[in-house]
């Protein structure tokens, strides 16, 4: 586990189960004050009365939702953007288009909305931190979910600009947390190449504690990635544009 240790205020999103939910228990264990949404109340009830946290029900696509949970927060420190869906497989052209958008709706919109509803705030108090979620869907071959796809390589891109414009104020890192083991990888394989469960939990709370802010706007992959090597290699990060997903010309 790493030593990091933390103060304030998270707000991590899609908290009730998976990911989500460890990413709670890690921040909380660190010593951060944690609310953790979901829709499900008694998801979220139960992992919140865990760590001594807050539970807070709604849908991360609405905006209603969103704003009611900062509002009833408060200050927050720290954004955790982790809601998300995988949505419909198949031919795309065989798809429902309501429930192939609302893949978007929820790993989009419901990013932004969470961004938005925090950043004021964390402008205003000088400090805060946003983490998101995205996927190795995202640039990887051989995915074959539409939506799914597609949503995490617009989140990563979302991710990438609002890191520059909000450069040198509140740092914004999308993350990988490899293949992990949870209800929405339920169908792959039991020889997948898993990722151990704890590995997006721990750069979380790296990236929490500040030390790795100069990497702000890249990519960091829970698995692959080495928080302490990649703060090391900074500058040269920088000067070579690396951890960045985007066509090299």
């Amino acid at each position: 586990m790493s030593s990091d240790r933390l103060e304030g205020v998270a707000l991590v999103t899609g908290g009730g189960r998976g990911i989500g939910a460890d990413v709670a228990r890690e921040l909380a264990g660190a010593g951060m004050q944690v609310a953790v949404t979901a829709r499900t109340a008694e998801q979220v009830e139960a992992v919140a009365a865990e760590i001594g946290g807050r539970a807070l029900v709604g849908d991360a696509s609405q905006r209603e939702d969103v704003e009611r949970w900062v509002a009833e927060v408060g200050e927050i420190d720290l954004l955790v953007a982790n809601a998300g869906v995988e949505g419909p497989s198949g031919d795309p052209w065989e798809n429902d288009p309501d429930e192939w958008w609302h893949v978007f709706e929820v790993n989009v919109l419901g990013v932004y909305l969470c961004c938005r509803a925090v950043i004021p705030g964390m402008l205003e108090r000088g400090r805060g931190l946003i983490v998101i979620t995205g996927s190795g869907a995202a640039y990887l071959p051989g995915s074959t979910n539409t939506s799914y796809s597609a949503s995490k390589a617009a989140v990563w891109r979302f991710g990438e600009t609002l890191a520059r414009r909000l450069e040198g104020r509140i740092p914004v890192f999308v993350i990988s947390p490899g293949l992990v083991q949870t209800d929405m990888t339920s169908s792959f394989p039991d020889d997948a190449p898993w990722t151990p469960p704890e590995l997006a939990p721990q750069l979380v709370r790296a990236l929490a504690s500040g030390r790795a802010d100069a990497l702000s706007g890249r990519y960091i992959h829970a698995e692959h990635d080495d928080v302490d090597d990649l703060v090391r290699r900074a500058d040269e990060i920088r000067e070579r544009d690396l951890n960045a997903i985007r066509l090299v010309r």
